[in-house]
């Protein structure tokens, strides 16, 4: 009897096995399915998102440009006011001594209230007369 039973039972144990198996397969098989249907289902709103950022990168664009425009406006209207005034020697000595201390041209003008042009003019002329020494 016990020669009759061990086969059955690794009949039996090897049945349950391959329909687990079976089981598992089929499972993943229509849980993959329901995500690519849930992926084509977010694809007009993937589509959506994208055509909007790449709107949100042309205004950003646009802005830029306009800024770059309103900048190069303001220093051509601030620069003739301020030169009739022309630059003190205590303006002068601000410029190099924030120059020197490793600030950029843009940013002494801003904080100066002074064109960009004469401020790096003024290095300019600064830098050549090192050169000359």
């Amino acid at each position: 009897m016990n020669a009759l039973v061990q086969p059955m039972l690794f009949c039996i144990l090897l049945a349950a096995g391959l329909s687990l198996c079976l089981y598992l397969f089929l499972t993943v098989k229509a849980e993959v399915r329901g995500l690519a249907r849930g992926r084509l289902a977010e694809a007009p709103k993937i589509e959506a998102l994208e055509g909007a950022f790449q709107e949100t990168r042309l205004a950003v664009q646009r802005i830029e440009g306009e800024l770059r425009d309103v900048e190069a406006q303001t220093g051509m209207l601030v620069s003739p006011a301020q030169a009739k005034s022309g630059l003190n020697l205590s303006k002068r000595t601000e410029v190099l001594r924030l120059h020197r201390a490793g600030k950029d041209a843009p940013c002494i003008a801003a904080s100066l209230s002074l064109p960009r042009a004469e401020v790096e003019l003024l290095i300019k002329v600064h830098r050549i007369a090192l050169d000359q020494i």
